[in-house]
């Protein structure tokens, strides 16, 4: 597979569309629809720089989850407590900053922070970090008027029944199914 061309088709906020063309393994030409976050100046640019933090958080045994109303999907989901990277901003400070901003809790520890790795790969050159956490504090709502969250801990059985009964984020539903059989 090679990359011919590369073009911008749609430039918005927080979203740009782009066009890309390849040559495939029997040496003809694909276009194909991807969805980025950054603003790709050639190929070298996709998927290079990462936006942003999923935090799997503890406190006590507990997973904490959110329930929030995604646009995208027009429906409550479960979620980790996740955020987009502030310009100069690192990835710890990201961390505590989405903790505190979505539900009002304070980091402890930062457990591990795994590479960046692709959220959707099949049409999204988006990277994010994964952070795993213990956390403290108590609930507050920091949200805009543009997030409706409800920030929770849930044991592994309550999990374990959420798992079979509610809609969840893909990543935040292989996190709490580890979390509960763990």
């Amino acid at each position: 597979m090679e990359l011919l061309k590369l073009e911008k088709v749609r430039d918005g906020k927080y979203l740009k569309n782009y066009e890309i063309t390849y040559r495939n393994k029997v040496g003809k030409e694909k276009k194909y629809e991807i969805v980025s976050r950054q603003n790709l100046a050639d190929a070298a640019d996709i998927g290079r720089k990462p936006s942003g933090v999923s935090i799997v958080a503890t406190c006590q045994d507990r997973l904490l989850l959110l329930h929030e109303f995604r646009m995208g999907v027009n429906r409550y989901v479960y979620n980790l407590c996740a955020g987009m990277l502030e310009p100069d901003e690192s990835i710890e400070e990201c961390i505590v900053r989405e903790l505190y901003e979505e539900t009002g809790l304070h980091v402890r520890e930062i457990k591990k922070i795994l590479p960046p790795s692709f959220a959707a790969v099949a049409f999204s050159d988006t990277t994010t970090y994964i952070a795993f956490a213990e956390v403290e504090g108590n609930f507050e709502d920091h949200t805009s008027d543009n997030e409706q969250i409800e920030a929770r801990f849930y044991t592994k059985e309550e999990v374990k029944k959420l798992i079979d009964t509610e809609p969840f984020s893909s990543r935040a539903q292989i996190a709490a199914y580890l979390f509960s059989q763990g």
